[in-house]
């Protein structure tokens, strides 16, 4: 049985790191050498070979960007989906839904609303906990954005 050559000898990394400095493709080095495109990619990795921003670079980007937009509140996520769902079909709520019955997963209670707020695992995370009516899992706010009437089987179209 023959011996096998190595795929990266070490004219193949002369070779590839030249290729890489001069800018080419992973794909045109890869036809270049003979090895995959896949293997190009590879070798570049191990070698910390990169074309993106370095790490200080992406730091300070990190630093200097926007901080990020705080979470919408319910009421605002209620409006919005009042605007692109709401229709003759369709009553709208015409206030905020009340917040001052938030609650967490332990003090539920069998007739409370049980729409989640927030993101399950946060900090933050809460029940909606407003009076749930006619053995509804939400209260009557809620149960508007969870049951759409008329709305199986029917496209949307826009």
């Amino acid at each position: 049985m023959p011996a096998l050559s190595p795929t990266w000898t070490v004219e193949r990394i002369e070779l590839l790191k030249r290729h890489f400095e001069a800018g080419l493709s992973c794909r045109e080095i890869a036809a270049d050498i003979g090895v995959s495109r896949n293997a190009v990619i590879g070798k570049l990795s191990r070698l910390n070979l990169t074309r993106g921003r370095s790490l200080d670079e992406r730091r300070l980007q990190d630093r200097t960007s926007a901080p990020r937009a705080p979470k919408a509140v319910p009421r605002l996520q209620f409006e919005m989906l009042a605007t692109i769902y709401g229709g003759a079909d369709a009553p709208v709520a015409t206030g905020p839904i009340d917040d001052a019955n938030r609650c967490s997963l332990m003090e539920l209670r069998e007739y409370s609303c049980r729409w989640p707020i927030s993101t399950p695992g946060a900090e933050d995370f809460r029940f909606c906990g407003n009076a749930a009516q006619d053995g509804q899992p939400y209260c009557t706010g809620h149960s508007r954005l969870a049951y759409r009437p008329n709305s199986r089987g029917r496209l949307m179209r826009g």
